[in-house]
């Protein structure tokens, strides 16, 4: 790949298993110096407490990194009921403590049927939701706490896994936007003794599972192998895994990369289509993503660079 001053020209997509203890940004900032890539950003914030999935998007997959922002995710999660902590997680300073010798599977279940499916929640103040260009994190941080919005979220999954004694692991599928440490303190307080994250792990995002992740520690030693390195990048089209597919043929392409809308052939849903090349004797290759509207025409909305 090309080396400028700012680094190598790379286009592709990274899974990272994020260890624990580190920020999202700061994990970023690794990956990107020990690719020695120009333009990097990841897709979605991991808690330092956490760790798991974190795509990482070099190049012109950064387009593109919004769709995985958008995406469903998966968790597994350790909780410890009884205790309520500032931030919702084992790093913050503990608020209050209540008994928990009621506990049993039966309460558990019970109350986890209750936020399964669509519901609303109010983002924490310990996030990086911004108001009035600050994040809110910062604000909580001098004791500042402002009123926020509910959010539309949807947990498709919310599993009890084990139980024992004050401590219980849950799996989680859920929507775009949702917090677990806020998922787990509503859940605690419908309990009745409260609760906060002990351990948290992000298992999918999207189609992108944690058995495909490399840690950090396992490719450190392959320093300036750029080989070996990009052999580990996914394509750009990986994080639209499922999405409808239409081929235009060479002639079109230049029409869709100057922002024009075409008339195709193809037979697809109405909405958001990955694009593909249709050339003789060249496999496809992926352009970007269009609108597939109702009169049979495709407006294109983010495409690849030639």
């Amino acid at each position: 790949m090309p080396l400028n001053r700012k680094g190598r020209q790379l286009t592709g997509i990274f899974l990272l298993d994020k260890e624990k203890g580190i920020s999202s940004n700061k994990a970023l900032q690794q990956i990107k110096h020990l690719f020695e890539a120009d333009k990097a950003g990841h897709t979605g914030s991991l808690d330092p407490l956490a760790t798991g999935v974190l795509p990482i998007c070099f190049g012109q997959a950064t387009k593109f990194s919004r769709f995985l922002l958008d995406a469903e995710k998966s968790y597994e999660t350790t909780i410890r009921l009884g205790i309520t902590t500032e931030s919702g997680d084992a790093e913050a300073r503990v608020v209050k403590k209540r008994p928990t010798g009621f506990l049993n599977m039966d309460r558990v279940e019970s109350v986890l049927k209750m936020y399964r499916g669509k519901t609303q929640q109010i983002p924490p103040m310990f996030s990086a939701l911004k108001v009035d260009g600050e994040r809110l994190y910062k604000l909580a941080r001098k004791g500042i706490t402002i009123e926020r919005e509910p959010r539309d979220i949807e947990i498709f999954e919310l599993n009890l896994l084990s139980l024992t004694g004050n401590e219980a692991k849950l799996f989680i599928r859920c929507s775009k936007g949702t917090y677990v440490r806020t998922l787990v303190e509503d859940i605690g307080e419908s309990i009745g003794c409260g609760a906060h994250v002990r351990e948290l792990r992000r298992l999918q995002v999207a189609s992108f599972s944690i058995r495909d992740c490399f840690t950090l520690d396992s490719i450190m030693d392959l320093r300036q192998k750029y080989d070996i390195l990009d052999a580990r990048l996914l394509p750009v089209d990986s994080a639209l895994a499922g999405w409808p597919r239409i081929f235009v043929p060479e002639q079109s392409q230049i029409s869709l990369r100057h922002g024009k809308t075409i008339s195709v052939e193809s037979l697809a849903p109405l909405g958001l289509v990955t694009i593909y090349s249709k050339n003789l004797n060249r496999p496809a290759e992926f352009l970007g993503i269009g609108e597939f509207l109702a009169n049979g025409r495709l407006l294109p909305k983010k495409m690849l660079i030639n």
